[in-house]
């Protein structure tokens, strides 16, 4: 029984792969936190500062020069 599962072990890294694949080395740990977990997060946060930036509240020039058109009392 235990060299059945030694077997197993042995050709699980095989069963997923596609006739003709050559995989390559795998990636480090730093590889894997930078593509998967810094590199999403640092985008996601440009995009939500650069939309913060251009949707944000416009400073209003001053009470005497509003409209009756533009703005409610």
């Amino acid at each position: 029984m235990i060299k059945t599962i030694s077997q197993v072990a042995l050709l699980s890294g095989n069963i997923n792969q596609e006739p003709g694949a050559m995989p390559g080395e795998g990636l480090t740990a730093l590889q894997t936190f930078t593509y998967f977990v810094a590199a999403p997060v640092g985008i996601f946060l440009a995009i939500s500062i650069i939309v913060w930036a251009l949707t944000g509240d416009k400073k209003q020039k001053s009470a005497s020069s509003s409209s009756v058109i533009t703005s409610i009392e």
